[in-house]
């Protein structure tokens, strides 16, 4: 961790070379992610609820997606940029250091802005903490936490997925930005509005649905006490995800430059 807290430290310190570039960086993040929760704000503004949802459930819901996706973009970013690892030869070196795999591509590329994007959520979580949408007890609060914490290691698990398909097509698949960039847009609702088909789709296929909609019907009081435990049970995700980037290792070549 020490380790690791150095390698952040360093790209931190780069970004901030060029403060402008970084604090308009940053900027940019945060207008987009705005973007996407003032359309909620300006459609409850004409309707006084989406779904049965008002706009303080409707924002701890957005700030639990955004607050997840924030921190895997912030610190897996090694993951999500792993084509350009492969294509630059960077892997190779990366074999003979005596230092895990997975540990140097983490630290080959991170992403200090979405720190601002992290901001923004934690300041929408406060505000939709505070407005009474939820009826708070230390073990909703703990579910909260595990919502966003094991969503990041869900999109973790997918940036993962998608460095292990590099190996195979040399190229990253943006198929699976639905997946990672999608639920910025889509996730500022609960799964369950877009229909059946999507929520079985995000509950047994890629399980953003255990983090975001089932446990939240538990902290609005629309769901049973165990759905507050879904959001560990999506950690079972990591395992095929491990699975296909061992398999991905071992398939790789190396370029012999």
């Amino acid at each position: 961790m020490r380790l690791y807290l150095k390698f952040f430290s360093i790209h931190f310190r780069s970004a901030m070379t060029y403060r402008a570039s970084f604090f308009l960086s940053c900027l940019g993040h945060l207008l987009i992610t705005t973007n996407v929760f003032l359309s909620v704000v300006f459609l409850l503004d004409r309707f006084t609820s989406v779904g049965g949802y008002t706009l303080p459930q409707l924002a701890l819901c957005f700030a639990v997606i955004l607050s997840a996706a924030s921190l895997a973009e912030c610190f897996g970013r090694g993951f999500d940029a792993f084509a350009k690892i492969l294509s630059q030869a960077q892997f190779d070196r990366m074999m003979v250091r005596p230092r895990s795999l997975a540990f140097q591509v983490l630290c080959q590329d991170m992403k200090p802005t979405m720190l601002a994007r992290l901001l923004q959520a934690v300041i929408l979580l406060v505000w939709a903490v505070n407005s009474g949408a939820v009826a708070w007890t230390p073990a909703k609060a703990l579910v909260l936490a595990l919502m966003i914490l094991c969503g990041a290691a869900l999109f973790f698990g997918l940036f993962l997925i998608g460095a292990a398909l590099c190996f195979f097509t040399m190229e990253s698949l943006e198929v699976l930005n639905i997946f990672t960039n999608g639920p910025r847009e889509y996730g500022k609702y609960p799964f369950g509005i877009y229909g059946r088909p999507v929520l079985l789709t995000l509950t047994f296929l890629v399980p953003l649905a255990l983090v975001q909609h089932w446990p939240l019907q538990y902290l609005l009081g629309r769901g049973p006490a165990w759905y507050g435990v879904l959001p560990v049970v999506s950690l079972l995700f990591l395992i095929p995800c491990v699975l296909l980037w061992r398999l991905g290792v071992r398939h790789y070549r190396s370029t012999g430059s």
